[in-house]
């Protein structure tokens, strides 16, 4: 019997298969990913979207269906919560997106690159605007209490704008010498800015022009993360070496909950608690930790999660306290902000063997599908020659 051609590279397609289809399993990718149990139960909110780092993250304040999603190859919108994404902008947000926010109109707002900060008035068209010395790679940019306050938190300073970018004011005076690595504002009045410079934390009520340290009762040095409570106005909750902590009188005094993680050294990149303090969920270096009994016990979140990736940006739905968003990336933050200094690019990163590799890959799924094409068309044609015409079967 004849076999069709290409019949030899149909075992190595069946072997190969499997391997292809997983590529399509969102927890074996970077991405955006949502829990509507405050962590219990995590789904792909970029399902359908190669997204092999999430980097920074976006609710709009008036609509919180609309996200913007920076990433490590662009700047994405939905509309819908995630069931849908557009890109923005391919020919501004080519590169990797390190920060983003929202105007308080729920329309405008800022985006920044590692080379340059972007804005949009009506939510489509985006414009380059001035940058302050010293701003890339930016860490995080977050919106103020006023219409257009926002701040800015780069590799070198704080800054803080009135009047959305347009113009920047210096407000690092009073903190130590050291990278701004996390912003939180809570509204007032006054407005409230806290931050994480040189692993302490200051807060400042008057936009940055004062500083005051908050850290009495926090490991000296060592604070990663911080964020507000959903329930109370003045609990915050802190997160570093490998402990989390509360503040019950708005950053005056600290005291510690639960245990410390099981497994020491961990980047802690988010923390966020539920309204009754009890369940606690931390984006770390390693991937998300979770515990549900005020921080005694902790356990790694591996169920449709990319648990051995790292886990980055951590934020809470504006209506549901119980939604949270967290996103992941293949190659390490601290990589891809360093990549951003020198201009390195990912593809730079690929080595001869690798490019190689991947060339003879695509190579051998493009015969194979001929090959299949030709034995269907053969197989096909066959299959009609072998039925008889109507004016052939006798009378």
């Amino acid at each position: 019997m004849s076999r069709p051609p290409g019949y030899r590279l149909l075992p190595i397609v069946l072997a190969l298969w499997p391997a292809i289809a997983s590529a399509h399993d969102p927890s074996a990718w970077g991405g955006l990913f949502r829990s509507r149990d405050h962590g219990g139960t995590w789904i792909a909110a970029t399902e359908g979207r190669f997204v092999s780092g999430a980097l920074a993250l976006a609710i709009s304040p008036t609509d919180v269906n609309q996200v913007l999603l920076g990433t490590d190859s662009g700047l994405l919108r939905t509309l819908n919560g995630g069931r849908d994404w557009q890109t923005e902008t391919p020919s501004v947000f080519a590169g990797p997106v390190f920060a983003v926010a929202f105007h308080a109109d729920g329309v405008g707002g800022l985006a920044s690159t590692g080379l340059g900060i972007f804005r949009t008035d009506d939510g489509v068209a985006w414009r380059s605007i001035g940058a302050p010395d010293g701003a890339f790679p930016v860490r995080a940019i977050v919106r103020g209490a006023g219409a257009g306050r926002a701040y800015l938190a780069g590799s070198q300073g704080l800054w803080r704008t009135d009047d959305w970018g347009h113009a920047w004011t210096d407000v690092v005076e009073g903190l130590p010498p050291a990278p701004v690595t996390a912003v939180l504002v809570r509204p007032g009045p006054p407005e409230a800015v806290l931050v994480v410079c040189g692993g302490r934390l200051w807060a400042s009520r008057d936009g940055g022009g004062t500083w005051s340290e908050r850290d009495r009762g926090l490991p000296a040095g060592a604070v990663e993360a911080i964020a507000t409570d959903p329930g109370r106005l003045d609990r915050i909750w802190a997160a570093g070496a490998d402990q989390v902590h509360r503040s019950d009188d708005g950053g005056a005094t600290w005291h510690p909950i639960g245990a410390p993680l099981d497994e020491t050294g961990a980047v802690i990149r988010g923390v966020a608690a539920d309204a009754d303090g009890h369940a606690i969920v931390l984006t770390t270096h390693r991937g998300i930790y979770r515990s549900v009994d005020d921080g005694r016990a902790w356990e790694l979140s591996i169920d449709a999660l990319p648990g051995h990736m790292e886990a980055g940006p951590l934020l809470r739905d504006l209506v549901d306290p119980r939604t949270l968003y967290a996103g992941f990336s293949l190659t390490p933050y601290d990589e891809l902000r360093r990549m951003a200094v020198t201009g390195e690019s990912l593809l730079a990163r690929l080595d001869a063997a690798s490019v190689a590799g991947g060339v003879a890959f695509l190579v051998l799924l493009v015969l194979s599908g001929v090959a299949a094409v030709r034995w269907l068309t053969r197989s096909r044609s066959s299959r009609l020659q072998a039925v008889p015409h109507v004016g052939d079967q006798p009378r």
